[in-house]
């Protein structure tokens, strides 16, 4: 092969990035192309065969097919699933079987992840990535990942005959993607899995001492994972050692999630924790990844090439693209597993692409996200 043929990495992270890239400048045909996609997933679902995914062409026909649906009622149905029926709302096998960190009605929202859908997930790096693209730092691939993920098994549940094993999504991702990744995460999730799904201050500080223990001696250029996890972490190395994570390593970059707020109310900590960082917000929940921070402004831009989007809206349903700077709205998504899922996550429109999600569909979301906004001086800022 002639050497010219060899792509270089700026190549490789380039072409990776593209789709992205030319879904957001033109999200109304990304997102044509994805309905019809997710619609041949559908056909070969009861769920899907039973409101006529095979005959719909257009977005109207999708709204009145499919009705809006929330965890409650699709919870009936993913007890079936679990049980056994996986032909009811899957297409294909599930590899594992996800648990929220919150509560519906306090109770954890059981979510199954597919082959496609952990492939889907790999789009969490595009922040990461597109960094590296922008700024050239391609020293960060000689560092390591700083593991702070949850486990990918917790526990198991019984569901009819079936023993199910379940665990938190981003430990499930991390554990079946992380060989196709270009950074390697420390610790391993097996090895986090091993501690168990603990939830005890104990619990933590056995994993934060793994972590310590594991990355001490490495060189750690990227923290992944939730941010109030993150914080947690640095202030366990510094009550337990005496140390500070910025003492430790020359971290480049954290690509969190999780939380509201984390490019406001999180950055002073974390600058404190880990020195003058640089800060990507992943927008990920245990349905999917479905956006990212792509540059310096504070805010994240949808995956339009992966997933489709609708916000319920005061002036009325309209696609997450259509929102105007300054409206709000609560999400709905359609994955390869749940179609028209209200997700329960309220959205702010900053200005095209870039939006926030300002935290769940509570009364007081609103109040709580502009008083974080004045008391960080933020005021809506990007």
């Amino acid at each position: 092969m002639d050497s010219r043929d060899i792509p270089s990495p700026l190549n490789a992270i380039l072409a990776f990035l593209q789709p992205w890239h030319e879904a957001v400048a033109d999200p109304a045909k990304a997102q044509e192309a994805v309905l019809h996609r997710l619609l041949t997933i559908y056909a070969q679902t009861e769920y899907g065969a039973q409101y006529g995914a095979a005959q719909i062409e257009t977005i109207n026909d999708y709204r009145r097919a499919f009705p809006i649906a929330t965890y409650d009622d699709y919870k009936p149905l993913i007890r079936r699933v679990m049980a056994g029926e996986i032909g009811l709302l899957l297409n294909e096998e599930p590899v594992g079987w996800a648990i929220t960190r919150g509560t519906t009605q306090g109770e954890s929202k059981f979510i199954p992840m597919t082959p496609t859908d952990l492939r889907m997930r790999v789009s969490a790096g595009r922040a990461m990535l597109n960094y590296v693209a922008t700024t050239g730092r391609f020293d960060l691939f000689q560092g390591v990942n700083l593991n702070l993920n949850f486990p990918s098994v917790v526990g198991t549940v019984r569901v009819g005959e079936r023993e199910v094993e379940y665990g938190y999504s981003s430990g499930i991702y991390t554990r079946f993607v992380s060989t196709q990744t270009p950074i390697r995460s420390v610790p391993s999730q097996d090895e986090i899995d091993v501690l168990g799904g603990g939830k005890t201050q104990a619990d933590w500080d056995a994993r934060f001492e793994l972590a310590y223990q594991k990355a001490k001696g490495e060189n750690v250029t990227l923290v992944g994972g939730v941010a109030t996890t993150a914080v947690l972490f640095g202030r366990y190395l510094r009550r337990r050692h005496g140390i500070y994570p910025k003492e430790l390593w020359k971290v480049q970059i954290a690509t969190l999630g999780s939380v509201p707020g984390i490019n406001t109310v999180y950055v002073p900590a974390l600058h404190a924790l880990y020195g003058p960082i640089a800060i990507r917000e992943i927008y990920g929940t245990t349905e999917g990844m479905f956006g990212q921070q792509r540059d310096e402004k504070r805010a994240w831009v949808p995956n339009y090439d992966l997933f489709f989007f609708e916000v319920q809206t005061r002036s009325g349903l309209k696609m997450l693209h259509e929102m105007h700077p300054g409206e709000m709205g609560s999400l709905v998504v359609s994955t390869p597993i749940l179609p028209r899922y209200r997700i329960g996550d309220r959205i702010l429109a900053v200005r095209p692409p870039y939006y926030r999600c300002i935290g769940r569909e509570k009364w007081w979301t609103p109040l709580r996200y502009y008083w974080d906004e004045f008391r960080t001086f933020n005021l809506g800022r990007l």
